[in-house]
């Protein structure tokens, strides 16, 4: 088969922002998802955080119109998922479960998972007073009780921009010392709305419709404690999406791929954008700038 100018694995903001920037330059692009086109932001129910939609706007709605978007200048969507990219002679392979495609080129955005609890009920109250972006929902949560899990600097820094909006809040951390650096820890003791409960893990979400409350146990003594919550933040880190990588790019302490100033990996001819890179505060915002950045860098490298 005739080799596409680029394939594009994943479907998020930050790949269907390539997409329309390749697109746009006449260069044959194909996006590989293995999902619905969206990506992770799809897991939440509003985004009040996007430019240029001050009254928020539902996320399915938004990344349709990225999706047409990117198909309207010629990109095709192709729903498989990737399991190797390999080089053979001047071209990448992208291998996949469905089939292999050829490339002169290879940008990265498959994104990154929120890092879960594993607790049953967690995935049925996603969205339902489960969180695990402050930034996406807090406004949700306006005048609630709610609590965040986690110690480390995101945990931190979600639970003091939570405050803005919440009336009480409990920042539950499994060990009796928080991890996170010490600027942000004196803000969280001298906050009165966070109070931290220690050495506790969570055991149950507890909930119909929404979350009503939280079972947790204290890992010291083993007892047990019911927290009345509207809302539960989960910040114990994120999961970049780079198994099928490891071993022929760069990649950091965190699993993120290492990338240049315009997005080139430590390969020649692979790009990466997004959560999955080094370079990209996990908002949409800037996976859709990094995604303009990778594809504006691929058009100069082909062009070479």
């Amino acid at each position: 088969m005739e080799p596409y100018d680029v394939v594009i694995v994943g479907a998020g903001p930050a790949g269907l922002s390539a997409a329309v920037y390749t697109g746009r330059s006449r260069l044959n692009t194909l996006i590989l998802e293995k999902g619905m086109p969206g990506g992770q932001i799809l897991t939440t129910d509003f985004v009040e955080n996007y430019p240029g939609f001050p009254e928020g706007v539902v996320p399915f709605e938004l990344m349709d119109k990225f999706r047409k978007h990117a198909e309207k200048f010629g990109a095709k969507i192709e729903t498989d998922e990737v399991k190797e990219i390999k080089k053979e002679g001047d071209l990448w392979h992208v291998v996949g479960n469905k089939g292999e495609y050829p490339a002169r080129v290879v940008i990265v955005a498959t994104g990154s998972n929120y890092r879960k609890l594993g607790l049953s009920g967690e995935g049925k109250l996603t969205g339902r007073g489960v969180s695990y972006c402050a930034t996406c929902d807090g406004a949700f949560f306006k005048d609630k009780d709610i609590a965040v899990v986690g110690g480390g600097d995101n945990a931190l820094t979600e639970a003091l921009f939570l405050t803005k909006f919440c009336h009480s809040l409990k920042l539950i951390h499994r060990r009796d010392e928080l991890r996170a650096v010490k600027i942000l820890q004196e803000r969280i003791f001298a906050n009165d709305k966070i109070e931290v409960v220690w050495d506790s893990v969570v055991e149950e979400i507890v909930g119909g419709e929404r979350v009503e409350s939280i079972t947790l146990k204290n890992v010291k003594d083993n007892s047990a404690s019911t927290l009345k919550i509207d809302g539960l933040f989960i910040s114990i880190g994120m999961d970049p999406n780079t198994e099928f990588v490891k071993g022929l790019l760069d990649i950091n302490e965190w699993g993120e791929i290492k990338v240049k100033q315009n997005m080139e990996t430590s390969q020649p001819g692979i790009f990466a954008a997004g959560d999955v890179t080094d370079a990209c505060p996990e908002q949409m915002a800037t996976a859709v700038g990094t995604g303009v950045a990778a594809a504006l860098a691929v058009d100069e490298y082909l062009s070479q």
